[in-house]
């Protein structure tokens, strides 16, 4: 039996060690009947969820949130430490112990996925939106000084800290081969031969594998998945993030990269994608039906009432369930002490709960709309079990 080929070339460094300068996509697949399930099942599912993505009423409500979630769960793998609570609470504009750079970095985030998901309606994705992705990722930040928007011009590596090119996991091309290694990825970014999910899946790969900035790929790769698999067409909106799974299975995800160019084996890792692709769906049509029936039992349960500013008040708590008095003030428009009658209205119908001890800036939270949205996937449940 013939030995394992890489996927790719490796190059000898004059620091020691060797780079991986991997061919061009697409390689040759194999469509197993294993294969081929994954896929199917993956499509399935996604197109379950852009049919209730398209059919939200107001899908700027849920996607709000989601891109949060997911803002928070890409920069955990990166060893940021703030949580989505954390977050929500600094937007909502309140005070957050946390360091300000952690803030800042899965801000920038959420930014960068946002101005992506605008900019798709004026420039196809590429490497000039990719740049500029980087660049909003990475600006104040603490990759600041990794040249915000520029592909690399030096030698990166990955490794623990203080290991080299000789020593290093994984050494990514030269910059020489930098270039040349994206205009192919970039190529194959615009063919259409292959189904959207299996592309998706070796475009990920390839530019995990180019590594083609000095900090901030791993955010980025995660980033452009939602943002071709839009242009796309497969999704309306920004509903599908992969960052828990990665995350959960964190172990399997470098192994399956490593194993891909080390010795070719890409049916594996699309099947892991395309089986991250159909979890992460179902987390998502989950997790907004669970959103959408607690959102109609407030509505039903303040229906009544019948205030104009009770109900905008839980449109604008389903974008972030923590809110100040001044917040619901700026939101309503209206005078500081009619945002209090309706923030204590939703109190005592439990939509919220005061949750700081402060007698005059109040934070409240609508803790059961939290729960849902920061609770594990079903998955990573299923896997501590």
């Amino acid at each position: 039996m013939a030995a394992p080929q890489p996927s790719g070339k490796y190059l000898p460094l004059s620091r020691g060690g060797q780079a991986f300068v991997p061919d061009p996509l697409p390689p040759d697949i194999a469509w197993t009947e294993a294969l081929v399930a994954r896929l199917s099942e993956a499509d399935r599912v996604i197109g379950q969820l852009a049919g209730e993505g398209g059919r939200l009423p107001n899908p700027h409500l849920l996607i709000r949130p989601f891109v949060r979630r997911e803002a928070v769960l890409s920069s955990k793998i990166e060893g940021t430490q703030a949580t989505l609570g954390e977050l929500l609470q600094a937007e909502a504009g309140v005070h957050v112990e946390r360091s300000p750079d952690d803030l800042r970095e899965v801000g920038n985030y959420v930014v960068a996925l946002e101005e992506g998901v605008t900019r798709l309606a004026k420039l196809p994705l590429s490497l000039r939106l990719t740049r500029e992705l980087h660049k909003t990722l990475m600006t104040g930040a603490r990759g600041d000084s990794a040249a915000p928007g520029e592909f690399r011009r030096t030698q990166n590596w990955i490794g623990p800290p203080g290991s080299s090119p000789a020593t290093a996991r994984f050494v990514p091309p030269p910059p020489n081969e930098v270039g040349p290694c994206l205009d192919t990825w970039e190529k194959f970014l615009h063919e259409r031969k292959l189904p959207p999910l299996a592309q998706a899946a070796l475009l990920h790969y390839q530019f995990e594998a180019i590594h083609p900035f000095l900090d901030g790929n791993g955010r980025v790769g995660r980033l452009l998945i939602t943002l071709f698999l839009i242009e796309r067409g497969v999704l309306p909106s920004p509903l599908l993030y992969l960052s828990a799974y990665f995350e959960a299975t964190r172990r399997d995800y470098y192994d399956l990269l490593t194993a891909v160019s080390t010795r070719s084996e890409w049916q594996p890792w699309l099947e892991y994608f395309l089986y991250g692709v159909a979890t992460q769906a179902n987390d998502a049509l989950e997790r907004t039906a669970k959103i959408n029936s607690l959102l109609d039992t407030w509505r039903r349960r303040l229906a009544s009432r019948q205030a104009k500013t009770v109900m905008s008040l839980i449109e604008r708590i389903a974008t972030n369930p923590f809110i100040t008095v001044n917040g619901a003030a700026a939101h309503l428009k209206v005078a500081f002490t009619t945002a209090q009658r309706a923030i204590d209205a939703l109190v005592s119908h439990r939509v919220l709960k005061q949750v700081n001890e402060s007698r005059r800036d109040r934070v409240y939270c609508a803790q059961a709309l939290l729960a849902i949205l920061d609770e594990p996937a079903a998955f990573i449940q299923a896997e501590k079990t």
